[in-house]
């Protein structure tokens, strides 16, 4: 032992301890590749994912706005007529929707959205209301508001 401690207490030699070196700090950073191809899996994946989610909002532009439209226009058949009409004109080709009037009209939005409602429902108004003046109830906008919302963009088959 040295001559300098000698006489001291427990407490004073405890004291002349240098204290233990600290650690270097943890890197945060990946320390294999392969967590970096990883990360780099993921953004990729991520980023395709956004760009499908925001390729398909886009898409479906026009229903948001028929349903905006929806919310605002008078509760008559003609105009609810004028909304379906305009809403499947920018959701197929002018030419498969544009020449379509009475039974094939209605023929038309049952098959592009699998129900019967407008052949044999509430929805044969919208063939005559543009030529009359006809006052729709609720049961026409509620179809016109699910045939808004779940018709599907694929022509049916003729």
């Amino acid at each position: 032992m040295n001559e300098e401690w000698k006489g001291l207490s427990l407490a004073e030699l405890i004291d002349l301890l240098e204290p233990a070196p600290e650690p270097a700090p943890i890197s945060m950073a990946p320390q294999t590749l392969g967590w970096v191809w990883l990360g780099l899996f993921a953004l990729a994946l991520l980023s395709v994912l956004v760009w499908h989610l925001l390729k398909r909002w886009r898409r479906n532009a026009y229903r948001r706005a028929a349903l905006g439209e929806l919310t605002r226009s008078a509760p008559d058949a003609s105009s609810l007529a004028l909304l379906v009409r305009r809403t499947a004109l920018a959701a197929y080709p002018r030419a498969a929707v544009a020449s379509l009037f009475g039974d094939a009209w209605l023929t038309f939005l049952d098959k592009t959205y699998g129900g019967s409602g407008f052949s044999d429902g509430p929805g044969k108004a919208l063939a005559t209301a543009p030529y009359q003046d006809e006052t729709s109830g609720e049961p026409l906008r509620l179809l016109v508001k699910e045939w808004i919302k779940k018709h599907r963009r694929e022509l049916p088959d003729a």
